[in-house]
């Protein structure tokens, strides 16, 4: 892979996965609030409840995200990413305008595309020796 390839996929996985942090971590004071006061309002994806959907999207928005920055199980972080992405846009949003679920689908794209390819040279995965 050339260099530019690997800086692209650098920035790719800085940019998405650094800008989708922070939503992670609002998740997750929703999350601990709701569970403190008894009650998580959340989209209740397939039927699994709404805290556990809560939870899932912690760990696609937050914690998949932050090993992704890091290039750490970047291809297998970015499917949890991706998949959260996905629920958000078509799940959570089904019936909402297209400018309700453009922003979900500006981060689905980048994590389908870092599952694909992985997260390049300048990752922790290729320093320790995993496969990229």
């Amino acid at each position: 892979m050339s260099w530019q390839k690997d800086v692209s996929l650098l920035l790719l996985r800085v940019g998405a996965g650094g800008l989708m942090v922070p939503h992670g971590w609002g998740k997750l004071e929703r999350l601990r609030t709701g569970l403190a006061e008894g009650e998580v309002r959340f989209y209740d994806w397939m039927g699994l409840g709404e805290e556990l959907s809560l939870g899932l999207a912690v760990f696609g928005e937050l914690v998949a995200p932050a090993f992704i920055v890091l290039g750490l199980f970047t291809r297998w972080m970015s499917v949890p990413a991706a998949i959260t992405m996905a629920v958000a846009a078509f799940g959570a949003h089904a019936g909402d305008p297209i400018s309700d679920k453009e922003h979900a689908l500006l981060f689905l794209v980048p994590f389908v595309v870092l599952a694909l390819m992985g997260g390049g040279r300048y990752g922790l995965d290729h320093r320790i020796g995993r496969p990229r």
